[in-house]
């Protein structure tokens, strides 16, 4: 597999702190790539690096190739989709509003648009005829951030990238949310780095786990290895998990 995303001896410093140090690090073509850690650990600042809203300190990310430095800002977020917790719909803008942004920033036509809108929200479980005329404030939780993957999707980005995309939403949607996401990447074949601190999440969705731990890059593993990781840090997520309930579910 070619990588899609590089991290070369990444560093990030605010003022004497370390936030990122050494991280060396690929995401390959078509994998979900899972950046887990503690509070702090850095995995949502080596995740704003992918699409330019930060840089290195020292170090370099590439995005197919390129360092993200050498990108026009503008073209390089639009070949990025974005899912973060608090969603980010415009409230204002309908839902086909929503989702067809970038396209329409990028010159779509209204009757390709309105055609792409129905067949995410289709993909990620609404009823196009009942959701795309609806404002966010008549949406809940977990339809807001159904939107939201699809709005990441809309134009047809090699990569996504998402910061603890279910974190707001009760247990039950969370986990549907899960089982859409797992069955979307296998559907669609998309790169995707996620976010998240939440082990379970992790296991279930990583083609390889990235544990990060003040900064560095502590273990890097699939899903299986990372189970029997000697890792301190891994272990200490692992802790109390009771694997017959997952295994059963």
């Amino acid at each position: 597999m070619n990588a899609l995303v590089e991290f070369r001896q990444v560093c990030y410093r605010i003022g004497a702190r370390d936030i990122l140090r050494d991280l060396t690090l690929e995401v390959e073509e078509g994998e979900t790539l899972v950046l887990l850690g503690r509070s702090g650990s850095g995995k949502t600042t080596a995740l704003r690096m992918v699409n330019g809203m930060l840089f290195p300190t020292s170090g370099e990310v590439r995005v197919e190739g390129r360092p993200t430095t050498a990108w026009d800002p503008v073209r390089l977020k639009r070949r990025i989709g974005y899912v973060i917790q608090e969603i980010g719909l415009f409230p204002h803008y309908t839902v086909e509003q929503n989702v067809g942004l970038v396209p329409r920033l990028e010159g779509w036509d209204p009757a390709r648009i309105r055609k792409r809108a129905g067949e995410l929200l289709t993909r990620v479980g609404l009823e196009p005829e009942q959701f795309l005329p609806r404002y966010p404030r008549q949406l809940s939780g977990g339809q807001r951030q159904r939107v939201g993957v699809a709005r990441a999707l809309a134009a047809d980005p090699p990569l996504l990238l998402f910061d603890e995309p279910f974190g707001a939403v009760d247990p039950v949607t969370r986990t549907e949310l899960q089982r859409q996401f797992r069955a979307l990447g296998r559907d669609l074949a998309k790169t995707s780095l996620f976010v998240t601190h939440d082990v379970r999440e992790a296991l279930m969705l990583a083609t390889r786990i990235a544990l990060l731990h003040d900064g560095r890059l502590e273990t890097l593993a699939a899903p299986g290895e990372f189970l029997r990781s000697g890792s301190g840090e891994a272990q200490a997520f692992l802790a109390g998990l009771d694997w017959r309930q997952e295994t059963a579910g």
